[in-house]
């Protein structure tokens, strides 16, 4: 990320390899949010996706998980919308041969792919292969996707909102590193450019996915109304926050390098993303609902949960900072969320989650 463009390079891809502090280990929450609606999928599969139909159409299904990382959890996914897809087949047409399934995983260039391809499921019934760029532009050619999944991935921003980075703008952030607890205008250009994003999203999945196509997407969301403070991972990014303005206090790092940066990532409300589709035209809503997270941080304990975090951001902050102060940074961020561990619990109210499943037009 350059100070002045904001721009999100591919080089912010989760922890890879299988190390202590990998994705590929530290995972679960993503899972156990994503298992919440798994029995939505198949239900929506099976109620709604016209298998024989859209496989008249074509000798192969396609598939795509969009920001899949570098799993398990993407073979998790993909093992459930397949078997949800071959019981609906056989339930339209018990007496004819299930089609073939091509199953692609895409992420960010950066992306471990080597890791993720090491993990495939050897029994898998389905051909795999990888894509790699960003899901805001083209992946695929016209008409190719029969079904596309992406589950905690749309959240993350193409770029960071240029205005917080400008000195001579009200959205300017100083001193924060999110929107959470910061003016209002730092919010407003956050929402901003992401219902840019999506738009852009939208167009690309508009033009790739056949009529009749479905998407399923889990996305970390806001109850409509309710401050972002309650966000589970916007109440670590504020502690994350003010314990970096610690450091540069203490000299370990110069504040204009706080001041400079941002996360990219932002949690919508249901209504934000029902009038961001409805404005694009290109789908119909089966579902936008929300759903209540998992207290991982309860379960597991603050260690793990905060290390579930650094598996996730710690390339961002690395390269922005340094990797001298990863260590110590998240040392005194488990320290700081057990301290304020009430403020953790309090967060996991429902409807932090979001589960949006649309039909291509």
């Amino acid at each position: 990320m350059t100070n002045n463009t904001g721009t999100v390079l591919d080089s912010y891809a989760m922890n890879g390899g299988d190390g202590a502090y990998s994705y590929t280990k530290n995972s679960y929450f993503q899972k156990a949010s994503a298992s919440i609606v798994e029995a939505k999928i198949r239900e929506e599969i099976t109620e709604k996706l016209d298998i024989k139909n859209l496989y008249s159409t074509s000798k192969t299904f396609c598939i795509a998980d969009l920001g899949c990382s570098v799993g398990p959890n993407t073979f998790a996914a993909m093992h459930n919308v397949l078997e949800a897809m071959k019981h609906k087949y056989q339930l339209q047409d018990p007496t004819s041969k299930l089609p073939e399934f091509q199953v692609f995983y895409n992420d960010h260039a950066s992306n471990d792919f080597n890791t993720l391809f090491a993990s495939l499921p050897p029994e898998r019934q389905y051909f795999a292969a990888g894509v790699p760029g960003s899901f805001y532009s083209r992946l695929f050619p016209e008409s190719f996707l029969h079904f596309v999944h992406s589950s905690y991935a749309l959240q993350w921003l193409s770029k960071i909102p240029e205005e917080v980075l400008d000195k001579n703008s009200p959205a300017w952030n100083k001193g924060r590193i999110h929107y959470t607890n910061a003016a209002q205008d730092v919010g407003n250009a956050y929402a901003a450019q992401f219902a840019k994003d999506v738009e852009m999203f939208l167009d690309a999945r508009a033009k790739e996915l056949v009529v009749g196509g479905m998407m399923a997407l889990i996305i970390p969301s806001i109850p409509d109304g309710i401050p972002h403070s309650h966000v589970p991972s916007n109440v670590m990014f504020d502690l994350l926050g003010s314990i970096l303005m610690d450091m540069a206090k203490e000299g370990i790092i110069n504040e204009s390098q706080v001041d400079t940066f941002n996360l990219p990532v932002y949690a919508v409300s249901p209504k934000e993303m029902k009038e961001i589709t409805e404005r694009n035209g290109y789908f119909s809503i089966g579902r936008i609902e929300t759903a209540p997270l998992p207290n991982i941080a309860v379960q597991l304990g603050t260690r793990p949960y905060t290390i579930h975090l650094r598996a996730v951001i710690e390339g961002i902050i690395s390269n922005h900072f340094g990797n001298k102060i990863i260590d110590e940074l998240f040392d005194r961020l488990e320290r700081k969320a057990e301290d304020h561990s009430d403020l953790q619990k309090a967060s996991y109210t429902a409807g932090t989650q979001l589960f949006v499943v649309l039909t291509r037009k």
